[in-house]
């Protein structure tokens, strides 16, 4: 049977405004707003930053926990995944919000270049990032930009700092990062099954045009698939995306082009051993 795919949405980030698109989702009450429509469309995972009221990023846990309030009571069984990327923060600030449990957060295990900044994540960080997602039970997502990271994180993984088969994501098309080389992807693709076995699950995003690609590569090559405003604001290159909800059902429909279905927020909750949803009636075996 072929493996549902699991479709992430990267709702808001830290870069995009309302200038670029008037769509992207700020407060918390639009940030609800659009993972409903996100996840009615076939989104199992939101991805979620925060920002302040004038739109810069925010690292700030109460506004996080507003999020995943609204987010736990509108999405029922969505699988909420809080970011700790440094645009948000600086230092441990970037894991402030990991005490309120999330299911799984982001986390990039060494630094790289960025398309006006070094994207920095010293190792003492990284260390305590996940020693923080060990303690509360949250499921790192790993972001790999580069093929060290991924190695990185197996290493990790056998020191036991990360629990169970780790999650990578591929992430390609960042200026000064890793361009969309589908050579490139393809050994990304080998490198975990070979470090985490021929099942180990996995994801690819793509920023920019290069999202409908990346999107296209990860579902035809057995993998998860992530969409949204945070790493792309448009349909086409004339046209704006309408909401976090019309990509995700490009990205639907990407995976019926492949025959795959689109996972249920059970089923990748599944795929991804995750814990049962909070605050949800779990069903009692029958006599």
């Amino acid at each position: 049977m072929t493996t549902p795919c699991i479709i992430c949405v990267a709702i808001t980030g830290s870069l995009p405004t309302k200038a670029s698109n008037p769509a992207v989702p700020v407060t918390v009450t639009e940030q609800v707003e659009s993972t409903h429509e996100a996840f009615e469309a076939g989104a199992a995972i939101v991805h979620a930053h925060v920002r302040n009221d004038d739109e810069t990023p925010s690292s700030d846990p109460e506004k996080f926990a507003a999020l995943k309030d609204g987010i736990a009571k509108h999405c029922p069984g969505m699988i909420i995944q809080f970011s700790t990327g440094g645009r948000s923060g600086a230092g441990r600030t970037r894991g402030g919000m990991l005490p309120l449990r999330p299911d799984m957060a982001s986390l990039s295990v060494g630094s790289n270049n960025f398309p006006t900044r070094v994207y920095e994540n010293p190792p003492e960080l990284v260390d305590w990032l996940a020693s923080e997602m060990l303690t509360h039970g949250i499921k790192p997502e790993i972001e790999a930009f580069d093929l060290s990271h991924i190695l990185k994180a197996h290493e990790m993984a056998a020191r036991g700092q990360l629990a169970n088969t780790p999650y990578i994501q591929f992430v390609m098309g960042v200026k000064n990062a890793m361009p969309a080389d589908r050579d490139v992807f393809g050994y990304y693709v080998h490198t975990v099954r070979r470090l985490f076995g021929p099942d180990a699950p996995w994801c690819a995003a793509g920023i920019g045009a290069n999202q409908t690609v990346l999107n296209e590569w990860a579902i035809a090559a057995g993998g998860h698939a992530r969409t949204g405003l945070e790493d792309n604001v448009r349909l086409d290159r004339s046209t704006l995306a309408p909401s976090n909800a019309a990509l995700v059902r490009r990205t639907a429909e990407i995976c019926g082009k492949h025959n795959r279905r689109v996972a249920t927020w059970q089923e990748a909750r599944h795929l991804l051993g995750l814990r049962p949803p909070e605050n949800m009636p779990q069903k009692i075996p029958a006599a």
